[in-house]
């Protein structure tokens, strides 16, 4: 029977309070770094913008794919937390609070785009888990008369796609961009007696 310290010296150790925080220091840097220049940017441009060394920044991630992943792993989490508290939102304003706050962290993070919506399939559970709580979402916003009783929680992916169509060709509130094109979709999206077709060019006279 192994011995008590035998078994304590078996166990891993959890990371020292420095690493851990060296760690928070280098998620941050690469979403100022990534987020302002694209994923082509160096490890080295992030390590510098962390204050750390190189050395550091490969002790607590085994390439620049894993500081990445790690990064992708906290947008996807707070979107789907932020999510999740807005179910609680009432009179049915959690879905506008979420699509706010998704815009303006996309904006932010719009060099991190292209990997945030690839489909990666470390990616796919949070992805799964996040359209399900926005289906809740827009299932109470239309239960309050918020939102038109046509929308389909594909909108919602078509809507995400154009703020981060914006996201990519206009700096961080550039002329508040995003705001203005939000403000635009969900006037588009307000209950209406008439849900008929979407109007086309061949409809005027």
């Amino acid at each position: 029977m192994d011995s008590p310290a035998a078994t304590d010296a078996a166990r891993p150790r959890a990371p020292r309070r420095d690493a851990e925080l060296n760690r928070i220091r280098l998620v941050q840097a690469a979403a100022h770094v990534f987020g302002e220049h694209g994923t082509d940017a160096s490890v080295e441009m992030v390590a510098a913008q962390a204050g750390l060394g190189l050395a550091t920044l490969y002790r607590r991630f085994a390439s620049k794919d894993a500081l990445i992943a790690e990064l992708i792993h906290g947008l996807l989490h707070h979107m789907v937390e932020t999510a999740r508290t807005e179910t609680g939102t009432p009179e049915g304003l959690g879905f506008e609070r979420w699509l706010a706050e998704y815009a303006r962290v996309q904006a932010i993070n719009r060099g991190s785009l292209g990997r945030l919506w690839s489909r990666a399939p470390e990616t796919a559970p949070q992805k799964t888990e996040l359209f399900t709580l926005l289906e809740t979402l827009l299932t109470d916003a239309k239960a309050h008369c918020r939102i038109r009783r046509d929308a389909h929680v594909n909108d919602v992916r078509l809507i995400i796609y154009a703020l981060r169509g914006i996201a990519e060709s206009t700096r961080y509130d550039e002329n508040g961009a995003w705001q203005r094109h939000l403000s635009v979709v969900l006037c588009g999206l307000r209950p209406t007696d008439d849900l008929a077709a979407p109007w086309s060019p061949r409809d005027t006279p």
